[in-house]
């Protein structure tokens, strides 16, 4: 069995752009992902389009082309396979992680296919890509788990006079619940706070404010879901308990980062932030030869990593580890590449 000299563990964009920047450093790099190459952009919803431009997504220093303005989620699945055929990565689809062992120079990571079969990887060094958007931020009241209730929106096409409770406010929220009425379902908007977020989207929150404000959507700000019934939304609103007719429900409360599986290669976590200690250097965890990339490294904080900024991480890592970012000037950079840029965001 052969030794990789890096092993990505995701391939979203930000693990592929680690495995480029490995291999253009002369290292074999693996990337092993529990679905298919940028599994989270594949769930995003189908008609999904960006709210950045094609450069801003680019990896590998390949250009990404799209129809209009800005970028489709056809588009970018499109980019992201045929830069990964373009480098002749090393990628295993469909294998789930069971655990890591191992010291730097020497790990070895277990594997698991769907079938069962469990396969064994050497690396020297491991890089944690994983994301956030395969963990859904649970709201644990009963009949959360009903097969009516679903945490990722689609498309609005089966739903035609239909009643449709989305629930939260932000940019998902709000996108699912316009498009929803729009393709003629009966919305209803349930939203804790007492206003939609302040994060909504420029030219989004008008419309749908407007929509609210018309009553085509029917909004309930201050209101608490108590229990999701098989036909029904139980909530809580300053004014007492309503129950709300729903075929299906969009439960779009946000997602995050597995920290479960973080931890359990003994990364430190921040218990507030839950942002893992790391040299921000060479991005290399209080476990040496474990290194984070992309959105993983911003905690609870999901909106302060995006493509845009996380793409450059594995540029970083392999440089810190040649010795190459001195020559590159790479680290003048790095202060802009951690944290957010105006405007910067995934998608809507």
């Amino acid at each position: 069995m052969s030794t990789y000299d890096i092993l990505c563990i995701g391939a979203g964009p930000t693990g592929l752009a680690c495995a480029i920047e490995a291999k253009r450093a002369g290292l074999r790099a693996l990337v092993v992902d529990k679905g298919t190459v940028c599994n989270s952009l594949y769930h995003y919803p189908l008609n999904m389009t960006f709210f950045t431009t094609p450069e801003l997504l680019e990896i590998g220093d390949l250009p990404m082309s799209s129809y209009g303005e800005k970028p489709t989620r056809v588009e970018a699945l499109k980019y992201y396979r045929k830069t990964a055929e373009f480098y002749a990565l090393e990628i295993r689809m469909f294998e789930r992680v069971l655990r890591v062992s191992g010291h730097v120079g020497h790990f070895e990571v277990a594997t698991i296919s769907p079938d069962g079969e469990e396969h064994r990887h050497l690396a020297k060094r491991i890089i944690i890509a994983t994301g956030y958007y395969d963990l859904p931020n649970e709201m644990h009241v009963p009949g959360e788990t009903l097969p009516h209730v679903e945490h990722y929106y689609t498309d609005p096409y089966a739903y035609w006079r239909q009643d449709v409770v989305v629930v939260g406010g932000k940019n998902s929220a709000a996108i699912a619940a316009l498009e929803l009425w729009r393709n003629g379902a009966n919305v209803t908007l349930l939203h804790r706070g007492e206003r939609l977020s302040s994060s909504i989207k420029y030219w989004i929150k008008p419309d749908i404010e407007n929509r609210l404000k018309a009553g085509e959507i029917t909004g309930m700000l201050k209101t608490s879901v108590k229990e999701f019934t098989r036909d029904a939304v139980i909530a809580v609103a300053p004014d007492g308990e309503h129950r709300i007719a729903a075929k299906h429900v969009f439960a779009l409360t946000g997602y995050h980062p597995d920290y479960r599986f973080i931890e359990s290669l003994g990364v430190q976590l921040d218990p507030l932030t839950r942002k893992p200690a790391l040299d921000m250097h060479s991005f290399e965890s209080n476990v040496p030869g474990i290194h984070l990339a992309g959105v993983v490294i911003g905690g609870r904080d999901t909106g302060e990593i995006f493509i845009e900024n996380g793409r450059f991480h594995g540029k970083l890592i392999i440089e810190a580890l040649t010795g190459s970012r001195a020559r590159s000037g790479a680290g003048a950079k790095q202060g802009a590449i951690l944290g957010g840029a105006p405007g910067s965001g995934n998608a809507g």
